[in-house]
């Protein structure tokens, strides 16, 4: 039986990462993934669909060419090409992510993966002892009760991707990021989209302004949003779906020939031999402790198979993390609430830290400022000023407790946001700091000074409107 320190279980951003970064440590690693590494961020997910959405972003600009003095006749867009694009793009950097694994010495071994027993991982028929074990197995496109799957007509965002014909009009449930990604891709394609949403906003875990603001532009271009809207069922023919929707106790019938399940993910724990080891699990997810142990001694688990916030760089973090530990170093505890988030839509939106209303829940008083792209110059000289930037501050501490952000191309900022949460500075620091000009970043700047009424480029009266404490949700 072939010995190792560490067995990581899956491929994916968090395990690959893992098995990589003990193998700088020292650790003698092996990795198995069934399929091909990377993971479904890599192969079906992350990466496939940000260069659709490059696609779309290529063809909006092309078709308002002429707002740029530049004027193109007879586009056309062939969806099937932006496919074969995107698998080359996924193909690129899988291969990367092959070879950093070769040159680091990790052993990879192409199988499905089990814990036969504590500390023995069994694959292909063979099996291997490490002295610790990583579940990296990461999750699945989460199935919605009584509605079926057919791989067809009702489809999950897999399928979704290797689609090489946009649908003529789409049915979304769930308003998530994958959901609202899928709806402005295919919008822009010049799909008939609907986003039907079980709570009362498109990407309820943001924000609530920048929900809202979301809404109000999918609305514009067409896409019709059904919020607070629950699935009564979905009925197949043989090449489309009438989706039954229930909204404020009366019913809608949505007809479709593709019906998009975005609802999120389920872990994947099948077969892996946890509960005959007595791993403990939480509705499916794999519980662990703040350094990724699980109950079970020289056992951890990162990614999306723990729940904690299913996010590749989240994976990613974690794997570093539990490493780390196991070599001896001193790792901070991961604070999920300072991770950043992205929704690569456009408009985008990113956001790390606390919403308006969670910081008033988690007991703080509560300061907000914002800043509007429409008096930014470089949104105005690029022309995309929709959006904003939201600040949200301790009022007696005047610590940045959250940034928001939408408008177009904007995930960027999520950089300098993110490291503002966790160094914890202050509106007065965030706007003390200087920006280059003309940039997007300036806006980040405006909005701190704006918690205190001090924006520079708007109107006084509307940074002093900004800066007033609020109660609610906002």
């Amino acid at each position: 039986m072939a010995s190792f320190d560490i067995a990581v279980i899956g491929g994916g951003p968090g395990g690959y990462v893992a098995a990589i970064r003990a193998a700088q440590l020292g650790f003698h690693t092996v990795l198995f993934e069934a399929e091909r590494v990377g993971g479904l961020c890599l192969n079906w997910g992350c990466i496939p669909s940000k260069a659709l959405l490059r696609n779309a972003d290529v063809l909006a600009l092309v078709r308002n060419a002429s707002v740029w003095g530049i004027h193109v006749d007879g586009v056309t867009a062939d969806y099937g090409a932006a496919v074969d694009r995107s698998r080359k793009v996924v193909d690129q950097i899988v291969g990367g992510v092959e070879g950093l694994l070769r040159d680091n010495g990790v052993t990879v071994v192409p199988a499905r993966a089990r814990l036969a027993a504590p500390g023995v991982v069994e694959a292909g028929g063979e099996r291997v002892e490490a002295r610790w074990v990583i579940i990296a197995t990461g999750g699945t496109p989460r199935r919605l009760p009584g509605v079926e799957i057919d791989g067809d007509v009702v489809i999950t965002s897999r399928e979704a991707l290797a689609r090489r014909t946009p649908p003529q009009r789409a049915v979304i449930i769930g308003a998530g990021p994958i959901g609202v990604e899928f709806a402005h891709l295919w919008s822009t394609y010049g799909t008939e989209v609907t986003l039907v949403e079980l709570l009362d906003t498109v990407l309820p875990q943001e924000d609530p302004d920048v929900s809202r603001a979301l809404r109000r532009s999918f609305e514009a271009r067409g896409i019709r949003c059904l919020t607070s809207a629950r699935v009564a069922s979905v009925d197949r023919s043989a090449k489309e779906a009438r989706v039954t929707v229930e909204q404020a106790g009366e019913r809608v019938v949505l007809e479709a020939d593709t019906v998009l399940v975005a609802v999120g993910f389920a872990a994947n724990t099948t077969d892996l031999g946890l509960e005959a080891l007595g791993v403990a699990t939480d509705r499916g997810f794999v519980v662990i402790d703040e350094t990724m142990a699980t109950n079970v001694p020289g056992i951890l688990a990162i990614g999306d198979v723990t729940g904690k916030l299913m996010l590749a760089h989240v994976a990613m973090q974690q794997g570093v993390a539990a490493v780390e530990r196991l070599a001896g170093r001193e790792v901070p505890v991961l604070d999920y609430v300072q991770m950043p988030r992205a929704t690569f839509c456009q408009p985008q939106v990113g956001s790390v830290g606390y919403t308006e209303p969670g910081a008033r829940a988690a007991g703080f008083e509560v300061r907000v400022g914002r800043f509007p792209f429409t008096a930014l110059g470089k949104a105005i000289a690029v022309g995309e000023t929709e959006g904003f930037v939201k600040v949200v501050a301790d009022a007696e501490t005047k610590q940045v407790l959250g940034i928001h952000v939408i408008g177009h191309d904007i995930v960027d900022l999520m950089g300098e946001a993110s490291l503002a949460v966790l160094l914890e500075v202050t509106t007065e620091e965030l706007g003390f700091a200087v920006r280059v000009h003309p940039t997007l970043p300036e806006a980040l700047k405006e909005a701190a000074l704006a918690v205190d009424g001090e924006a520079i480029h708007i109107a006084r009266r509307r940074a002093q409107q900004a800066a007033a404490p609020r109660g609610g949700s906002g």
